[in-house]
């Protein structure tokens, strides 16, 4: 049963303990890693075997099992998927960079160029979950952003098939090439590059400690947008709240994962225990039981606050990835808010709402690192360059303090590579 707690009354290390992984999994990805760094298709094809059962004889998806997969979803959710693609769409495209010139000086021009990277990857769980909305939400602003091209890797079945949703959502989403292979050796395919996948300038999209592990090894040798810990969701309720609600709120992200997070942060002691009667009732008809059981019992709180303005205070020291207010008046509370990855206002909008539909994106910082990164976005793939232009007659005018300047570091060839353009001018 979820615990609950008197703000105050137990440590802080006790309240905002999160869950890590047992597993120490370094060298088993380097391992990996330098597997198919050296063998390329024939590693990946001998991973596929081992951790998927499929005996492949072609890595990359063909436009005749898209279109296969895509006959086979139900046409209602094809709908909903191109809706759900409308909405991102329209958000992500709010968050286009443009490029800057300056010249407001003789002679001198400044400025930066937006430039999207050539390709982008993308990695798309298989286990125990299909992710659809992964698809839409990690390949769409890459393709706003310019992407020339967005690779997808994601694990077949044992028939060496992918599921026909992910598939579907990929044709949705203008996704390039699809290949079938997952954990640490598709990203290391994608870091690396094999006979058959192109190697990638950016690899995006969340997975298992493997997958995340490989990505913080890989990275420097391509961008990665984050390591992403187990899901988590923070809700701050006042008493007014339909405890039904909360409890199922706090399930949609305790089915996630056995060391998914799921945190009630209340000035009400009544909901407190109300949400915690509830989520006896609910939890047993879950499908993902099992896992909603063990994340509910290790990781899950329930904090009572004295006021809902502690309540903030205590959700900005958490940072969460998923923070919802059910309060009245939600926008009160917004400016208060300083770490979160994503926030979700009023009473009747669950966080279901930005996993799949709303627009905003659904890739969020976790594990406290709202307090200095932010969500998937436009801005991951796309990279900026700088230029600069003087005529002699502007360098001129500046070329002695720049001279200074470098000297003052000790580089005297910095200041001669100024000077010695201008030095004419001095004789």
């Amino acid at each position: 049963m979820i615990k609950i707690y008197n703000f105050g009354q137990v440590s802080k290390e006790e309240i905002f303990a999160r869950a890590v992984p047992e597993v120490n999994v370094e060298q088993v990805v380097a391992d990996i890693l330098a597997d198919v760094k050296k063998n390329g298709d024939k590693a990946l094809y001998e991973y596929c075997m081992k951790f998927d059962h499929a005996n492949l004889t072609a890595l990359q998806v063909t436009e005749e099992e898209i279109e296969e997969a895509v006959a086979q979803v139900d046409k209602e959710f094809l709908e909903i998927l191109e809706k759900a693609a409308v909405n991102i769409r329209k958000f992500h495209s709010r968050q286009v960079r443009n490029s800057f010139m300056l010249n407001d000086q003789d002679g001198i021009v400044i400025g930066q160029k937006i430039i999207p990277v050539d390709r982008a990857g993308l990695y798309v769980p298989g286990g125990t979950a299909a992710y659809p909305s992964t698809v839409l939400m990690d390949s769409i602003p890459a393709k706003i952003a310019g992407c020339p091209e967005v690779v997808m890797v994601t694990p077949p079945n044992r028939e060496g098939k992918i599921n026909p949703v992910i598939l579907a959502a990929a044709k949705v989403a203008g996704v390039d090439k699809i290949f079938k292979v997952g954990g640490a050796q598709a990203i290391a395919a994608l870091a690396f590059g094999t006979e058959s996948v192109p190697k990638v300038d950016k690899i995006v999209g969340p997975g298992n400690a493997f997958v995340a592990e490989a990505k913080k090894q890989v990275y420097g040798m391509v961008s990665i947008d984050m390591i992403a810990g187990p899901s988590e969701i923070l809700v701050i309720a006042d008493g007014k709240s339909n405890p039904r609600y909360v409890a199922a709120d706090l399930l949609s992200q305790a089915e996630h994962d056995k060391l998914a997070s799921a945190v009630l942060v209340t000035d009400s002691r009544e909901l407190a225990e109300a949400v915690a009667q509830e989520l006896e009732v609910q939890i047993p008809l879950l499908e993902r039981k099992e896992i909603a059981r063990a994340s509910i019992d290790n990781n899950g709180k329930i904090i009572v606050a004295e006021t809902l303005e502690q309540a903030v205070s205590i959700a900005n020291e958490i940072a969460p990835e998923h923070l919802e207010l059910c309060v009245d008046n939600p926008f009160d509370y917004l400016d208060s808010i300083r770490h979160a990855g994503s926030v979700f206002m009023g009473r009747y909008c669950p966080e279901a709402l930005g996993d799949y539909f709303a627009g905003p994106n659904h890739t969020l910082p976790t594990s406290g690192t709202a307090r200095f990164s932010s969500p998937l976005s436009v801005d991951d793939f796309i990279k900026k360059t700088q230029f600069t232009y003087y005529t002699r007659n502007a360098l001129s005018a500046v070329a002695a303090d720049v001279a200074k300047f470098a000297t003052a570091e000790g580089l005297t060839a910095h200041a001669k590579s100024a000077a010695i353009r201008t030095e004419d001018d001095f004789q």
